[in-house]
């Protein structure tokens, strides 16, 4: 997933902040806030580069919960473009601790190829700025 917060090559954002909070203290050197709220219309493709096939794309939003770190609520419904899933779209729910190597979202439902689905996710950072963006990978296990 490309996460992209400044745009890519002179392409727009794909992810943008919608709501910024004011910082807590002067000190606070964070590019994010406590209830932040970010929009996000990322572009899923096989491999991490920006040159690799999009098979579609990640869309949802992502709020900051935590006063202290880098903790996302996020809900996100990766659609599928192409492919043999083209049409279909897996809907995953998580804490998103950013700190951690590996965050484990649910899997809470689907459309299409996945009607019923249930499952979990696996993210970590590939390449990845908190201020930039970057990419992140996404391993997805559904039944």
């Amino acid at each position: 997933m490309h996460d992209d917060h400044i745009g890519y090559a002179g392409s727009k954002p794909t992810a943008i902040r919608i709501i910024t909070m004011p910082k807590r203290s002067a000190n606070d050197t964070s590019p994010c806030t406590f209830g932040d709220m970010v929009a996000l219309n990322n572009i899923l493709t096989v491999g991490p580069s920006h040159e690799s096939e999009q098979l579609g794309r990640a869309q949802g939003f992502a709020v900051r919960v935590a006063e202290g770190g880098s903790v996302n609520d996020l809900s996100l419904h990766l659609v599928f473009e192409r492919g043999p899933y083209e049409g279909s779209s897996l809907t995953v729910h998580g804490r998103i601790p950013m700190d951690r190597p590996v965050r484990e979202s649910v899997v809470i439902g689907g459309t299409g190829h996945f009607r019923f689905a249930k499952g979990y996710v696996f993210s970590r950072n590939y390449e990845y700025n908190l201020g930039a963006g970057g990419v992140v990978e996404i391993d997805v296990y559904v039944m």
